[in-house]
Protein backbone atom coordinates (compact mmCIF):
# COMPACT_ATOMS: atom_id res chain seq x y z
CA UNK A 1 0.00 0.00 0.00
CA UNK A 2 2.66 2.53 0.91
CA UNK A 3 4.63 1.59 -2.42
CA UNK A 4 1.52 2.20 -4.79
CA UNK A 5 1.01 5.83 -2.68
CA UNK A 6 5.02 6.96 -3.80
CA UNK A 7 4.45 5.69 -7.12
CA UNK A 8 1.23 7.70 -7.55
CA UNK A 9 3.26 10.59 -5.77
CA UNK A 10 5.80 10.33 -7.80
CA UNK A 11 3.67 10.14 -10.88
CA UNK A 12 2.05 13.22 -9.60
CA UNK A 13 5.47 15.03 -9.26
CA UNK A 14 6.20 13.99 -13.14
CA UNK A 15 3.20 15.35 -14.33
CA UNK A 16 3.76 18.38 -12.34
CA UNK A 17 7.54 18.95 -13.54
CA UNK A 18 6.90 18.40 -16.65
CA UNK A 19 6.90 21.55 -18.99
CA UNK A 20 3.64 22.98 -19.98
CA UNK A 21 3.14 22.33 -23.98
CA UNK A 22 2.72 26.27 -25.68
CA UNK A 23 -0.57 26.06 -27.30
CA UNK A 24 0.15 26.83 -31.56
CA UNK A 25 0.45 29.67 -33.11
CA UNK A 26 -2.51 29.68 -35.91
CA UNK A 27 -1.27 30.00 -39.38
CA UNK A 28 -1.47 33.39 -40.96
CA UNK A 29 -3.78 33.60 -44.20
CA UNK A 30 -0.43 33.66 -46.37
CA UNK A 31 0.98 30.65 -44.66
CA UNK A 32 -1.53 28.63 -44.45
CA UNK A 33 -2.36 29.18 -48.43
CA UNK A 34 1.27 28.56 -48.89
CA UNK A 35 0.94 25.13 -46.68
CA UNK A 36 -2.55 23.62 -48.45
CA UNK A 37 -1.94 21.43 -51.50
CA UNK A 38 -2.69 23.16 -54.69
CA UNK A 39 -5.69 21.42 -56.90
CA UNK A 40 -3.97 23.72 -60.15
CA UNK A 41 -2.62 19.91 -60.65
CA UNK A 42 -5.80 17.95 -60.63
CA UNK A 43 -7.29 21.04 -62.59
CA UNK A 44 -4.77 21.10 -64.89
CA UNK A 45 -5.51 17.46 -65.46
CA UNK A 46 -8.99 17.60 -65.96
CA UNK A 47 -9.47 20.61 -67.80
CA UNK A 48 -6.53 20.08 -70.60
CA UNK A 49 -5.03 16.45 -70.33
CA UNK A 50 -2.02 15.95 -70.65
CA UNK A 51 -1.28 18.78 -73.48
CA UNK A 52 1.67 20.72 -72.79
CA UNK A 53 1.60 24.22 -71.60
CA UNK A 54 4.22 26.49 -71.95
CA UNK A 55 5.57 28.99 -69.19
CA UNK A 56 7.10 32.25 -69.39
CA UNK A 57 5.72 33.18 -72.81
CA UNK A 58 4.68 36.44 -74.49
CA UNK A 59 1.75 34.96 -75.59
CA UNK A 60 -0.76 35.98 -72.76
CA UNK A 61 -0.26 38.06 -69.72
CA UNK A 62 -1.92 38.25 -66.60
CA UNK A 63 -2.56 41.03 -64.81
CA UNK A 64 -4.30 41.36 -61.49
CA UNK A 65 -3.95 42.92 -57.59
CA UNK A 66 -1.94 40.71 -55.46
CA UNK A 67 -3.74 41.92 -52.47
CA UNK A 68 -7.67 42.73 -53.62
CA UNK A 69 -9.37 45.51 -51.85
CA UNK A 70 -12.64 44.10 -52.60
CA UNK A 71 -13.20 40.28 -53.14
CA UNK A 72 -16.51 40.55 -54.90
CA UNK A 73 -14.90 42.61 -57.74
CA UNK A 74 -11.06 41.85 -58.05
CA UNK A 75 -10.06 43.38 -61.73
CA UNK A 76 -8.38 41.08 -64.34
CA UNK A 77 -6.67 41.99 -67.66
CA UNK A 78 -5.66 39.58 -69.73
CA UNK A 79 -3.09 40.56 -72.49
CA UNK A 80 -2.63 38.61 -75.67
CA UNK A 81 0.38 38.78 -78.07
CA UNK A 82 -1.00 39.31 -81.43
CA UNK A 83 1.66 37.26 -83.25
CA UNK A 84 0.76 34.05 -81.41
CA UNK A 85 -2.79 34.40 -82.89
CA UNK A 86 -4.42 33.15 -80.05
CA UNK A 87 -8.14 31.87 -80.22
CA UNK A 88 -9.36 31.01 -76.91
CA UNK A 89 -8.56 31.81 -73.24
CA UNK A 90 -9.75 29.98 -69.89
CA UNK A 91 -10.06 31.55 -66.56
CA UNK A 92 -8.96 29.16 -63.80
CA UNK A 93 -9.38 30.77 -60.48
CA UNK A 94 -7.64 27.52 -58.57
CA UNK A 95 -9.42 27.84 -55.25
CA UNK A 96 -12.65 29.09 -56.03
CA UNK A 97 -15.80 26.19 -55.52
CA UNK A 98 -16.25 26.70 -59.61
CA UNK A 99 -12.76 27.63 -60.29
CA UNK A 100 -13.58 27.89 -64.44
CA UNK A 101 -14.36 31.67 -64.21
CA UNK A 102 -14.70 32.06 -68.09
CA UNK A 103 -13.51 30.75 -71.44
CA UNK A 104 -13.08 33.41 -73.79
CA UNK A 105 -13.27 32.25 -77.22
CA UNK A 106 -12.22 34.93 -79.80
CA UNK A 107 -12.34 35.22 -83.97
CA UNK A 108 -9.96 35.49 -86.30
CA UNK A 109 -8.57 38.86 -86.94
CA UNK A 110 -10.78 40.03 -84.59
CA UNK A 111 -8.01 42.17 -82.97
CA UNK A 112 -9.12 41.45 -79.57
CA UNK A 113 -5.12 41.69 -77.48
CA UNK A 114 -6.42 42.67 -74.51
CA UNK A 115 -9.59 41.37 -72.36
CA UNK A 116 -10.29 42.82 -68.63
CA UNK A 117 -13.45 41.53 -66.44
CA UNK A 118 -13.74 41.43 -62.75
CA UNK A 119 -14.41 38.06 -60.79
CA UNK A 120 -15.06 36.52 -57.23
CA UNK A 121 -12.27 35.46 -55.06
CA UNK A 122 -13.66 33.34 -52.42
CA UNK A 123 -9.38 32.48 -50.97
CA UNK A 124 -5.97 33.17 -51.25
CA UNK A 125 -5.54 31.50 -54.65
CA UNK A 126 -3.23 30.85 -57.60
CA UNK A 127 -5.23 32.55 -60.96
CA UNK A 128 -4.32 31.10 -63.97
CA UNK A 129 -4.85 32.14 -67.52
CA UNK A 130 -4.29 29.38 -70.55
CA UNK A 131 -4.60 30.49 -73.86
CA UNK A 132 -5.12 28.82 -76.86
CA UNK A 133 -3.28 29.25 -80.40
CA UNK A 134 -4.92 28.71 -83.79
CA UNK A 135 -2.42 25.79 -84.02
CA UNK A 136 -3.32 23.90 -81.15
CA UNK A 137 -0.24 25.18 -79.25
CA UNK A 138 -1.58 26.34 -74.88
CA UNK A 139 0.74 29.14 -72.80
CA UNK A 140 -0.28 29.48 -69.84
CA UNK A 141 0.75 32.53 -66.89
CA UNK A 142 -0.27 32.48 -63.30
CA UNK A 143 -0.84 35.58 -60.48
CA UNK A 144 -1.21 34.63 -56.93
CA UNK A 145 -4.03 36.56 -55.18
CA UNK A 146 -4.61 37.96 -51.92
CA UNK A 147 -8.71 37.58 -51.22
CA UNK A 148 -11.46 35.68 -49.31
CA UNK A 149 -14.69 35.47 -49.12
CA UNK A 150 -15.75 37.44 -52.57
CA UNK A 151 -18.51 34.54 -53.84
CA UNK A 152 -20.51 34.75 -51.08
CA UNK A 153 -19.66 38.59 -50.43
CA UNK A 154 -23.73 40.24 -50.06
CA UNK A 155 -25.01 41.74 -53.10
CA UNK A 156 -24.57 45.53 -53.53
CA UNK A 157 -27.20 46.49 -54.61
CA UNK A 158 -31.20 46.27 -53.58
CA UNK A 159 -32.27 43.02 -55.06
CA UNK A 160 -36.04 45.13 -56.19
CA UNK A 161 -33.79 47.23 -58.22
CA UNK A 162 -31.23 44.20 -59.35
CA UNK A 163 -34.56 43.03 -60.94
CA UNK A 164 -36.09 45.88 -62.03
CA UNK A 165 -32.55 46.57 -64.41
CA UNK A 166 -31.42 43.41 -65.04
CA UNK A 167 -30.47 42.32 -68.56
CA UNK A 168 -29.96 46.82 -69.40
CA UNK A 169 -26.72 46.80 -71.50
CA UNK A 170 -24.37 50.05 -72.10
CA UNK A 171 -21.15 50.18 -74.53
CA UNK A 172 -18.61 52.70 -73.80
CA UNK A 173 -16.58 53.56 -76.52
CA UNK A 174 -12.70 55.00 -75.91
CA UNK A 175 -10.71 57.15 -77.55
CA UNK A 176 -7.79 55.96 -79.86
CA UNK A 177 -4.50 57.53 -80.87
CA UNK A 178 -4.08 59.05 -84.10
CA UNK A 179 -1.67 56.38 -84.89
CA UNK A 180 -3.18 53.42 -83.56
CA UNK A 181 -4.91 50.65 -85.55
CA UNK A 182 -6.75 49.46 -81.95
CA UNK A 183 -9.81 51.01 -80.65
CA UNK A 184 -11.13 49.99 -77.04
CA UNK A 185 -14.75 49.65 -75.51
CA UNK A 186 -16.40 48.35 -73.12
CA UNK A 187 -19.68 46.13 -72.27
CA UNK A 188 -21.51 46.63 -69.04
CA UNK A 189 -24.41 44.15 -68.32
CA UNK A 190 -26.70 44.63 -65.59
CA UNK A 191 -27.11 41.66 -63.65
CA UNK A 192 -27.03 40.59 -60.22
CA UNK A 193 -24.82 37.28 -61.17
CA UNK A 194 -25.56 35.43 -57.77
CA UNK A 195 -22.98 32.84 -57.21
CA UNK A 196 -25.16 30.24 -54.83
CA UNK A 197 -23.13 31.23 -52.11
CA UNK A 198 -24.93 34.20 -50.86
CA UNK A 199 -27.68 34.40 -48.46
CA UNK A 200 -30.97 37.10 -48.40
CA UNK A 201 -29.95 39.30 -45.51
CA UNK A 202 -33.68 38.94 -44.47
CA UNK A 203 -34.14 35.23 -44.76
CA UNK A 204 -30.42 33.95 -44.18
CA UNK A 205 -31.44 31.35 -46.94
CA UNK A 206 -29.40 30.96 -49.72
CA UNK A 207 -30.09 32.69 -52.75
CA UNK A 208 -30.08 30.48 -55.93
CA UNK A 209 -27.37 30.74 -58.62
CA UNK A 210 -27.96 32.92 -61.26
CA UNK A 211 -25.45 34.35 -63.92
CA UNK A 212 -24.81 35.27 -67.85
CA UNK A 213 -23.54 31.87 -68.87
CA UNK A 214 -23.12 33.19 -72.60
CA UNK A 215 -22.25 36.30 -73.87
CA UNK A 216 -21.63 36.87 -77.53
CA UNK A 217 -20.20 39.83 -79.12
CA UNK A 218 -20.23 40.56 -82.67
CA UNK A 219 -19.03 44.08 -84.85
CA UNK A 220 -20.22 44.58 -88.15
CA UNK A 221 -22.42 41.18 -88.17
CA UNK A 222 -18.95 39.39 -88.04
CA UNK A 223 -18.00 37.78 -84.65
CA UNK A 224 -15.57 39.44 -82.31
CA UNK A 225 -15.62 37.22 -79.00
CA UNK A 226 -17.74 35.12 -77.16
CA UNK A 227 -17.61 33.92 -73.22
CA UNK A 228 -19.03 31.19 -71.29
CA UNK A 229 -19.09 32.10 -67.83
CA UNK A 230 -19.25 30.58 -64.69
CA UNK A 231 -20.25 31.71 -60.43
CA UNK A 232 -17.06 34.06 -60.18
CA UNK A 233 -17.96 36.63 -62.86
CA UNK A 234 -18.14 39.32 -60.39
CA UNK A 235 -22.31 41.39 -60.05
CA UNK A 236 -23.38 43.86 -63.01
CA UNK A 237 -20.64 42.04 -65.71
CA UNK A 238 -18.44 44.04 -67.42
CA UNK A 239 -15.98 43.40 -70.14
CA UNK A 240 -13.40 45.72 -71.42
CA UNK A 241 -11.87 44.84 -75.06
CA UNK A 242 -9.73 46.15 -77.71
CA UNK A 243 -10.66 45.53 -81.15
CA UNK A 244 -9.01 45.99 -84.78
CA UNK A 245 -10.55 48.75 -87.54
CA UNK A 246 -12.92 51.11 -87.40
CA UNK A 247 -15.71 51.68 -84.96
CA UNK A 248 -18.80 49.94 -86.41
CA UNK A 249 -22.07 48.35 -85.60
CA UNK A 250 -22.26 46.28 -82.14
CA UNK A 251 -24.60 43.67 -80.64
CA UNK A 252 -24.49 41.88 -77.97
CA UNK A 253 -26.48 39.07 -77.15
CA UNK A 254 -26.20 37.83 -73.57
CA UNK A 255 -28.36 34.21 -72.16
CA UNK A 256 -28.64 33.81 -68.31
CA UNK A 257 -28.81 30.36 -66.17
CA UNK A 258 -32.79 31.02 -66.02
CA UNK A 259 -33.00 31.45 -69.76
CA UNK A 260 -33.27 34.83 -70.27
CA UNK A 261 -31.85 36.46 -73.23
CA UNK A 262 -30.72 39.84 -73.24
CA UNK A 263 -29.63 41.98 -76.54
CA UNK A 264 -29.01 45.06 -77.49
CA UNK A 265 -27.43 46.78 -81.21
CA UNK A 266 -25.21 50.17 -80.76
CA UNK A 267 -24.12 52.15 -83.34
CA UNK A 268 -20.51 54.17 -83.53
CA UNK A 269 -20.88 56.49 -80.49
CA UNK A 270 -23.69 55.59 -79.46
CA UNK A 271 -23.69 54.02 -75.61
Amino acid sequence: MARAASLSLACLATVLAAPATKAETPLSPEAAAAASPSTWSGLRGDLFGARELIEGSEAIRLDAPARATDPAIVPITLTLDPGHDIRKVTLVIDENPAPVAATFDIAENAGVTQLSTRVRVNEYTDIHAVAEAADGTLYVTSQFVKAAGGCAAPAAKDPEVAAREMGQMKLRFFEASADSTEREAQLMIRHPNNSGLQKDQVTLLYIPAHFISELEITRSGEPLFSMTGGISISEDPSFRFTYAGDAADFHARAVDTDGNVFEKSFEPGQS
